[in-house]
């Protein structure tokens, strides 16, 4: 599936909340977010699971996501999360679904406050390369252990030895992309049966990564929120304002299927 004309049409739902909005210029698919103050939720998203139980998410793999794309600014000054790739919409955002452990593969973006602590040594905000699957047997197995694990991971020397345990249970790779997120870049996301590869511009940034299960949705979108999610248990979530205007810019889209 390529980006054509009739792509948000057919397959691919718009969904903009607030400020967001969706739009063509030119051969380009645009994401803005503009003028947003931090009482109001503003998304710019699309998807194709809207309305879906996830047992009839589209995507499993083997596949392949190639997207050509650029940011109005650089890692750190733009506000809000933003990203594409495939999740399961665990948090209810677009569907009367029931909450589910989250199972994700994309490209993903948050900036400050976010303090998403999920892979050791990665810092917990930033323009990543990211994979999870809290739905594997080895992540339910240590969940009646979840309220002790939060406890002691408040020790630096237990998190650092207990930690990467949890982060192999969770199907948890990341790695901090350090391309300027305004230029134009390739990213390409290899989704295979039990693993999956990132490439930027050809380059690959991460290997072997354990692939979450299927089926999953695809997701493309940019919004002013924030989340703090760390293993010492310390959660929060809130929204940015958004002075003036901000961006995602999409020049190729590509999802293959069958892929080796």
């Amino acid at each position: 599936m390529e980006l054509g004309r009739d792509l948000i049409a057919s397959s691919w739902q718009p969904y903009v909340v607030g400020n967001g909005v969706v739009e063509r210029r030119d051969a380009a698919l645009l994401f803005r977010i503009h003028d947003t103050e931090a009482r109001r939720y503003s998304n710019a998203q699309i998807d194709d699971y809207r309305g879906l139980p996830r047992r009839r998410l589209r995507w499993r793999p083997p596949l392949r996501l190639k997207v050509q794309a650029r940011f109005s600014h650089p890692a750190g000054m733009l506000r809000g999360t933003a990203g594409f790739g495939f999740w399961n919409d665990p948090f209810m955002m677009t569907g009367a679904r029931w909450p589910a452990l989250p199972r994700v593969i994309w490209f993903f973006y948050a900036s400050p406050p976010s303090d998403m602590q999920l892979a050791l040594g990665v810092s917990g905000y930033g323009w990543k390369a990211a994979t999870l699957d809290a739905t594997r047997p080895g992540a339910l197995a240590l969940a009646p252990y979840a309220p002790i694990a939060v406890l002691a991971l408040r020790f630096q020397r237990v998190h650092r030895r207990l930690w990467p345990v949890i982060q192999r249970a969770l199907g948890i790779q990341e790695k901090l992309l350090s391309v300027d997120m305004t230029d134009w870049h390739v990213y390409v996301l290899e989704w295979l049966p039990r693993q999956t590869h990132f490439y930027v511009d050809g380059e690959i940034v991460l290997r072997n990564a354990p692939s979450p299960r299927g089926p999953l949705g695809f997701v493309m979108w940019m919004d002013n929120q924030y989340m703090v999610v760390t293993p010492q248990g310390r959660l929060g979530w809130g929204l940015l304002e958004i002075d003036g205007e901000q961006w995602m810019e999409i020049r190729q889209l590509e999802v293959t299927a069958g892929v080796p």
